[in-house]
């Protein structure tokens, strides 16, 4: 999953940034409204973090022009401002949550999946191809009943090629999906991360492979039909 952090602290920011990418989560961390539309206007996101106070332009207006663009896209707010009106400007300019500073970041990241589970978002249920599953909550995979180890980057990779079903994902878009701005990515890291994946679910005798599509993307395949 990939969210879009707008936070003008760039202590704040980091710590934040480095905290759910520890949780699985792929960050673009940005300090400025204008970055941060800049940023939606050329990435897909899964959901945006958005701090009100920014030093060009109010959180309020980014958050506005953000649903403009894509009325589905979670948000929550973090902002100091505390008063009832504030919070309601906030809910009614089409924030999903709102989180009042200091906060600690393990509730930050619980509201995060929350966000992401409800009914209309595209990570609320536990996707199975085969005889492999995964859940979005816990970005975790099994075969079957056996558990699957898979580092942030391997889970994101099955994350995208579970959902599709067995259809193509185009290597741009998975690119798009599992990688932020600030990730250090390598000619060949998609393909490091396809291949370990592939070892993983073959060690643990799943049924299901991952084929690639030459010139095109990645998708899985089950031994017998799905």
């Amino acid at each position: 999953m990939r969210v879009l952090l707008v936070e003008d602290n760039r202590a704040m920011r980091e710590t934040i940034a480095e905290h759910l990418r520890g949780s699985g989560f792929a960050i673009d961390p940005v300090g400025s409204g204008e970055d941060g539309l800049e940023a939606a206007a050329v990435a897909p996101y899964d959901a945006v973090i958005l701090d009100l106070g920014l030093p060009d332009m109010d959180g309020l207006d980014v958050l506005r022009a953000l649903r403009r663009a894509s009325p589905q896209l979670p948000a929550i707010i973090l902002t100091a401002r505390d008063g009832i009106a504030d919070r309601v400007g906030g809910l009614d300019a089409g924030a999903d949550d709102y989180i009042l500073k200091p906060f600690d970041l393990t509730e930050l990241d619980a509201r995060l999946r929350a966000v992401l589970r409800r009914p209309g978002m595209r990570r609320d249920i536990v996707h199975a191809y085969g005889d492999v599953t995964f859940d979005p909550a816990s970005r975790s995979a099994t075969v079957i009943d056996a558990a699957v180890e898979l580092t942030r980057r391997e889970a994101s990779v099955l994350e995208e090629l579970i959902r599709a079903g067995g259809r193509i994902v185009v290597k741009d878009l998975l690119e798009e999906r599992i990688y932020g701005f600030d990730d250090e990515v390598g000619a060949n890291a998609l393909e490091a991360s396809v291949s370990r994946l592939r070892r993983k679910l073959a060690a643990a005798r799943s049924i299901v492979r991952v084929e690639a599509v030459r010139g095109i993307g990645y998708r899985l395949q089950a031994e017998g039909g799905q």
